[in-house]
This record gives C-alpha cells, structure tokens and sequence, in this order.
C-alpha cells in the first residue's frame, strides 16, 4: 500500500534550507514513509498518545531529527506536521 507525503508549504521551504547532506537524509527517511508509515520492528518509528488522546506518530533520523507525522487512512496520505532537531523535539513533547 502506497501513501502520499503531504508536507506544509513552510515545513519544505525550512528543511530546503538545510545542509545538502542533512536535507538528503531526511527526503530518504520520508520516502519510506511513502512505503511504510506503520510503526514495525526496526524501532525508528513509534506511535504516540499525547494528552487527551491525541494520537501522532514519530519517525528518528539518524540521531539527529524527529519528524511527527499524521497518517490519514482513509486518503492514503502521511502528513508531516513537524520536522526538529532531535533535542527541540524532545522538549517539545518530552521523552517518550
């Protein structure tokens, strides 16, 4: 099964910023998105209920980036809401 990557307008002008070998990790890791947005046996990715039972799910980039994501099923789409530094993103959401 075959998603698409929806990604806000500003979420792709900021990581179209980054560093070239940055930005080639990241669009890597989110193809594969495309493929698999599950959680599964490797571990990068994992699903989480936040408070009030928001459900959001988040992918690790090699060490270094998190990406949270929505995956809209009945669309077949993943939809990046956020794409932070590793360290920014567990300030923002905590350690899970």
């Amino acid at each position: 099964m075959t998603f698409s990557l929806v990604l806000w307008h500003e979420l792709s002008d900021e990581i179209n910023r980054l560093l070239e070998k940055s930005l080639r990790i990241i669009k890597t890791a989110l193809k594969r998105l495309e493929e698999d947005p599950y959680p599964g046996n490797q571990g990068d990715k994992e699903k989480l209920v936040l408070r009030g039972g928001v459900v959001i799910y988040r992918l690790h980039i090699s060490r270094s980036y998190t990406v949270f994501y929505d995956i809209d099923k009945a669309a077949k789409q993943v939809i990046v809401q956020e794409i932070l530094p590793i360290e920014q993103a567990h300030k923002k959401y905590g350690y899970y």
